[in-house]
């Protein structure tokens, strides 16, 4: 196994994957209005909060908890990108 600290990387993801969300929530707003727009929010916000309280709960504590959780949450974004 590699070293712990792969932050830059997946942190990388991270803002690919924020910035795909934005823009898609501007999308479904300008489509749909603000109901399904602050619904789809809610799920990635809540998602989000579940990721920091298990990272939480599993020992990590303060930014490198609230890294790994964004990661969680927008990681994806390495699959979007070439």
């Amino acid at each position: 196994m590699t070293s712990g600290n792969r932050s830059s990387t997946d942190v990388g993801g991270g803002h690919i994957g924020l910035a795909v969300t934005i823009i898609a929530l501007i999308v479904v707003a300008s489509f749909s209005g603000a109901r399904w727009t602050l619904i789809v929010a809610g799920g990635f916000t809540a998602w989000f909060i579940l990721a920091l309280t298990v990272i939480y709960i599993r020992g990590r504590r303060g930014w490198e908890a609230v890294r790994r959780a964004y990661v969680a949450t927008f990681g994806w974004g390495d699959y979007v990108t070439p």
